[in-house]
């Protein structure tokens, strides 16, 4: 095995970083944008002698989270639960998984756990 590098993983490497950061300069100018036009915005109401307009910098810095979704927990269940019982299935039919059936199930447990902690009825989705 070498550890040899070639030129084009180079590239590869100095364009992702590239692109990374050309990203985070795009959003830093266009936050910096518009703060210098409220701060030009708040100059002419200096001027005019008008009443100053509230800076919104709170949208600007904090990102509300959306509410969660609850039903991917449960979705989340169903697929864990049909891996886990399908798995098993598979071991006990395969002619020398036989011993090994029981190894999936915790996998199963937790499938049938969310799909139960997520249902519409739990304590999780009224808020508690």
């Amino acid at each position: 095995m070498s550890n040899e590098h070639t030129i084009g993983e180079g590239i590869i490497i100095f364009s992702l970083a590239a692109a990374f950061l050309g990203y985070y300069y795009l959003k830093f100018r266009e936050r910096q944008h518009y703060l210098d036009i409220l701060h030009a915005e708040r100059l002419v109401a200096m001027e005019k002698d008008i009443p100053l307009p509230e800076l919104p910098i709170e949208p600007l810095f904090v990102k509300t989270a959306p509410p969660p979704d609850y039903r991917v927990g449960a979705l989340i269940g169903v697929v864990l639960l049909c891996f886990g019982l399908g798995t098993m299935l598979t071991l006990w039919l395969l002619p020398g998984g036989r011993s090994y059936w029981p190894a999936p199930l915790p996998v199963a447990f937790i499938g049938g756990g969310l799909m139960i902690a997520f249902s519409p009825g739990s304590r999780i989705n009224d808020g508690y």
